[in-house]
């Protein structure tokens, strides 16, 4: 893989955001866009324990599903207080994604301020809260929707590793899915990565970012843009998302939800070993074109 950084300013105009990076669907960091929020000081486990301690949510680990598993089907059920408790103790491989803390509490929404200077479109009624202890990994993925994303985290360093859309063949992407066959855990460690460049040598190919955020940081990511996450500490993260500025994908990602996902799951019940079968010699036929282009 050809990993670069990714800009990392402390403020931007509006206009330069949009040149540089909202036009060119290129990420960028902003180290000081939250921390003019009263979450910044405020949020943190024990705020959020008192508020929704006594909440059930679903927790994953880090076992990458099979070709039969449902999608964003949970691993367990936990009182979210209970939840904080196991990741603060120490390394904790458990995660919570897509938690809209705001339907139990949503005084939480006068804690942030919707940055609509720097796009528009928010989808304000789907603020997302995403958790996870020391070790966690979310895997190679990217938002079915293809909304634009300004990620925010608190607490903890994360590393995320970022690719365009484009590179979607290159990273073995599964057919009528979000989702990487391939598994990046640890990319970042040669002694531990688990990228397997033998069994996927395409991947040497694919050309993203390689980001470390921390307290404070905004992440933009583009819509469609591939990402694998990684809790280097205990920590959580907001994500607010923006529709598509583009018709053309904005059009793509109604598809994908309306579509994409029920044939998938369709085709899964019915026919699993076919389509398991002919979604893999796929996976790796396009990947093959990729090689034999760059020969």
């Amino acid at each position: 893989m050809h990993l670069k950084s990714v800009d990392t300013v402390d403020d931007i105009s509006p206009e330069w955001f949009k040149k540089k990076y909202y036009d060119t669907q290129t990420p960028i960091i902003i180290k000081n866009l939250a921390k003019q929020w009263p979450a910044y000081q405020k949020w943190g486990w024990d705020y959020f324990k008192e508020k929704l301690g006594n909440e059930k949510v679903g927790i994953y680990n880090n076992v990458k599903s099979d070709p039969y598993t449902p999608i964003n089907k949970a691993d367990d059920y936990v009182l979210f207080g209970d939840y904080i408790d196991m990741i603060r103790k120490g390394p904790a491989e458990w995660r919570i994604f897509l938690f809209n803390i705001f339907n139990h509490a949503p005084e939480l929404a006068k804690d942030f301020t919707w940055p609509t200077q720097l796009m528009k479109g928010f989808v304000k009624r789907a603020p997302m809260l995403f958790t996870g202890g020391e070790g966690a990994v979310t895997h190679m993925h990217f938002d079915i929707d293809l909304s634009h994303i300004l990620h925010t985290q608190f607490i903890g360093r994360k590393r995320v590793l970022l690719f365009p859309y484009d590179q979607q063949h290159r990273l073995y992407r599964k057919p009528f899915e979000v989702l990487s066959l391939a598994d990046y855990s640890h990319y970042y460690n040669h002694e531990n990565s688990k990228v397997d460049y033998q069994k996927y040598p395409a991947l040497e190919l694919a050309e993203g970012y390689d980001v470390i955020l921390e307290h404070g940081d905004t992440l933009f990511m583009p819509g469609g843009f591939w990402h694998h996450m990684e809790y280097l500490e205990s920590g959580f993260a907001m994500s607010l998302r923006a529709i598509n500025h583009s018709v053309p994908t904005f059009l793509k990602g109604i598809l994908n939800i309306t579509a994409m996902r029920g044939i998938d799951t369709l085709m899964k019940k019915t026919r699993p070993e076919k389509w398991y079968n002919w979604k893999n010699k796929k996976i790796f036929d396009e990947a093959e074109k990729e090689l034999l282009e760059t020969k």
